[in-house]
């Protein structure tokens, strides 16, 4: 009976010590299996990120792309509508339009009404917040001292004319320049080409604005 006893015994720890060895590898089973469910998940939203930031990123190229396809078409048709001459200055977009103005007057005329809505909206539309300068001239008649503050009123009154149509005040800035910088020198009243020195100008300082940067030029002075 003793010998007996003591097989039995063990038997019973043996069966006991199989018992924890089997419990231990089913935790460690459980743990690692947990641990790469973990890993999945982490590999899962890491890629889910990376897809939804690559989706987000075409649709903002995307964008880019149209709004500078935009903003070329409109201003192809400010060229072809009103014979606008768009400049690229190292800082942003020099207008050269017929904005001209009558004799010894600083009056916008109905005539360049048009224009001047389309350039407050073009500039709304893709240059929010750009620094625009109103840069005003006058012919050789008169003193340098009167033409330079009549070219100063002429800007001051397209300045005004674009505040109309939405612009801020806080965007526009006038300068005049009198005499200088003629276009058809020497011409002033009746004379040829004497209307083309009454006239104001516009630069776009793009530079830090919101809005679409540049359009490429096929040419390092002109857009195409």
């Amino acid at each position: 009976m003793r010998v007996h006893s003591g097989v039995v015994l063990v038997s019973a720890a043996a069966v006991l010590s199989g018992c924890a060895t089997t419990g231990a590898l089913r935790r460690a089973t459980q743990q690692q299996q947990a641990a790469l469910a973990q890993q999945q998940t982490a590999l899962n939203n890491e890629r889910a990120e990376r897809i939804a930031s690559d989706s987000a990123l075409s649709q903002s190229l995307g964008q880019v792309r149209g709004d500078v396809a935009s903003l070329r078409t409109d201003l192809d048709a400010m060229k072809t509508d009103f014979g606008a001459k768009i400049s690229m200055l190292e800082d942003g977009l020099h207008f050269m339009m017929p904005v001209n103005f009558a004799f010894n007057d600083a009056t916008v005329q109905q005539q360049d009404t048009s224009e001047l809505a389309r350039f407050a909206s073009v500039t709304q539309k893709y240059y929010p917040g750009s620094r625009i300068t109103i840069e005003g001239f006058a012919d050789p008649a008169g003193s340098a001292r009167y033409n330079l503050n009549l070219s100063q009123r002429r800007a001051q009154s397209v300045r005004d004319y674009l505040v109309s149509r939405g612009l801020t005040t806080t965007d526009l800035n006038t300068v005049g320049y009198g005499k200088s910088r003629l276009v058809t020198p020497g011409a002033w009243g009746d004379m040829p080409g004497a209307d083309l020195n009454r006239r104001v100008v516009f630069v776009v300082e793009t530079k830090g604005s919101t809005g679409v940067a540049m359009v490429p030029a096929t040419d390092s002075t002109q857009l195409p």
